[in-house]
Protein backbone atom coordinates (compact mmCIF):
# COMPACT_ATOMS: atom_id res chain seq x y z
CA UNK A 1 0.00 0.00 0.00
CA UNK A 2 1.16 3.49 -0.88
CA UNK A 3 0.04 6.61 0.95
CA UNK A 4 -0.45 9.61 -1.32
CA UNK A 5 -1.08 13.25 -0.49
CA UNK A 6 -1.86 15.78 -3.19
CA UNK A 7 -1.44 19.51 -2.83
CA UNK A 8 -1.04 22.65 -4.90
CA UNK A 9 -4.54 23.09 -6.25
CA UNK A 10 -6.28 26.41 -6.29
CA UNK A 11 -8.01 29.05 -8.34
CA UNK A 12 -6.23 30.37 -11.40
CA UNK A 13 -7.20 32.41 -14.42
CA UNK A 14 -7.18 30.92 -17.89
CA UNK A 15 -3.69 30.96 -19.30
CA UNK A 16 -2.14 30.71 -15.89
CA UNK A 17 -0.11 27.98 -14.28
CA UNK A 18 -0.18 25.72 -11.25
CA UNK A 19 2.10 23.05 -9.87
CA UNK A 20 0.55 20.08 -8.17
CA UNK A 21 2.51 17.89 -5.80
CA UNK A 22 2.04 14.25 -4.91
CA UNK A 23 3.91 13.13 -1.84
CA UNK A 24 4.13 9.39 -1.45
CA UNK A 25 5.41 6.71 0.87
CA UNK A 26 5.55 2.95 0.59
CA UNK A 27 7.03 0.27 -1.61
CA UNK A 28 8.82 1.51 -4.70
CA UNK A 29 7.41 -1.38 -6.69
CA UNK A 30 3.90 -0.42 -5.64
CA UNK A 31 4.51 3.04 -7.08
CA UNK A 32 6.30 1.96 -10.23
CA UNK A 33 3.85 4.18 -12.07
CA UNK A 34 2.71 7.46 -10.54
CA UNK A 35 -0.18 8.99 -12.39
CA UNK A 36 -2.33 12.06 -12.28
CA UNK A 37 -6.03 11.78 -12.99
CA UNK A 38 -8.79 14.33 -12.86
CA UNK A 39 -12.53 14.47 -12.62
CA UNK A 40 -14.31 17.54 -13.91
CA UNK A 41 -17.90 18.56 -13.17
CA UNK A 42 -20.26 16.00 -14.65
CA UNK A 43 -17.41 13.97 -16.09
CA UNK A 44 -15.80 10.63 -15.44
CA UNK A 45 -12.37 10.48 -13.90
CA UNK A 46 -9.79 10.52 -16.67
CA UNK A 47 -6.10 9.93 -17.12
CA UNK A 48 -3.90 13.02 -17.32
CA UNK A 49 -0.26 11.97 -17.05
CA UNK A 50 2.03 9.34 -15.59
CA UNK A 51 5.68 8.85 -14.81
CA UNK A 52 7.64 5.68 -14.19
CA UNK A 53 9.20 5.88 -10.76
CA UNK A 54 12.41 4.21 -11.87
CA UNK A 55 13.19 5.18 -15.46
CA UNK A 56 11.23 8.49 -15.57
CA UNK A 57 9.37 7.54 -18.71
CA UNK A 58 6.29 9.75 -19.13
CA UNK A 59 2.96 9.70 -20.93
CA UNK A 60 0.27 12.32 -21.33
CA UNK A 61 -3.33 12.54 -22.35
CA UNK A 62 -3.77 14.27 -25.69
CA UNK A 63 -5.80 17.01 -24.04
CA UNK A 64 -2.86 18.16 -21.91
CA UNK A 65 0.12 17.24 -24.05
CA UNK A 66 2.37 20.22 -24.58
CA UNK A 67 0.85 22.09 -21.64
CA UNK A 68 1.40 19.78 -18.66
CA UNK A 69 4.65 18.24 -17.49
CA UNK A 70 5.01 15.45 -14.97
CA UNK A 71 8.29 15.04 -13.11
CA UNK A 72 9.85 13.44 -10.07
CA UNK A 73 12.00 15.09 -7.44
CA UNK A 74 15.06 12.87 -7.18
CA UNK A 75 15.65 13.84 -3.55
CA UNK A 76 12.08 13.46 -2.38
CA UNK A 77 9.25 10.98 -2.71
CA UNK A 78 7.34 13.59 -4.64
CA UNK A 79 5.93 13.74 -8.14
CA UNK A 80 4.88 17.05 -9.64
CA UNK A 81 2.43 18.04 -12.30
CA UNK A 82 3.34 21.38 -13.84
CA UNK A 83 0.28 22.79 -15.54
CA UNK A 84 0.70 25.66 -17.98
CA UNK A 85 -1.69 27.50 -20.28
CA UNK A 86 -4.59 26.34 -18.18
CA UNK A 87 -8.05 26.28 -19.69
CA UNK A 88 -11.46 26.31 -18.02
CA UNK A 89 -11.94 22.71 -19.13
CA UNK A 90 -8.97 21.77 -16.97
CA UNK A 91 -11.14 22.46 -13.94
CA UNK A 92 -11.63 19.46 -11.70
CA UNK A 93 -10.39 17.44 -8.81
CA UNK A 94 -6.93 16.09 -9.48
CA UNK A 95 -5.94 12.76 -7.98
CA UNK A 96 -2.58 11.11 -7.64
CA UNK A 97 -2.35 7.37 -8.18
CA UNK A 98 0.40 4.83 -7.56
CA UNK A 99 0.40 1.37 -9.07
CA UNK A 100 2.57 -1.50 -10.15
CA UNK A 101 0.25 -2.49 -12.98
CA UNK A 102 1.54 -1.05 -16.28
CA UNK A 103 -2.03 -0.20 -17.34
CA UNK A 104 -1.46 3.34 -16.15
CA UNK A 105 -4.30 4.95 -18.06
CA UNK A 106 -6.99 3.04 -16.20
CA UNK A 107 -9.02 5.41 -14.04
CA UNK A 108 -10.64 2.60 -12.07
CA UNK A 109 -9.92 1.45 -8.57
CA UNK A 110 -6.41 0.18 -9.27
CA UNK A 111 -3.48 0.82 -6.98
CA UNK A 112 -3.51 3.53 -4.34
CA UNK A 113 -5.26 6.89 -4.59
CA UNK A 114 -4.93 10.18 -2.81
CA UNK A 115 -7.88 12.27 -1.71
CA UNK A 116 -7.46 14.83 -4.46
CA UNK A 117 -6.78 18.53 -4.81
CA UNK A 118 -9.15 20.98 -6.45
CA UNK A 119 -8.14 22.98 -9.50
CA UNK A 120 -10.44 25.71 -10.74
CA UNK A 121 -9.65 27.66 -13.89
CA UNK A 122 -11.66 30.80 -14.52
CA UNK A 123 -11.83 33.15 -17.46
Amino acid sequence: QVVLIESGGGLVQAGGSLRLSCESSGSNLSRAHIGWFRQGPGKEREFVARINWFNLSTDYADSVKGRFTISRDNAKDTVYLHMNSLKPEDTGTYYCNARFNPDWTSAGNLGSWGQGTQVTVSS
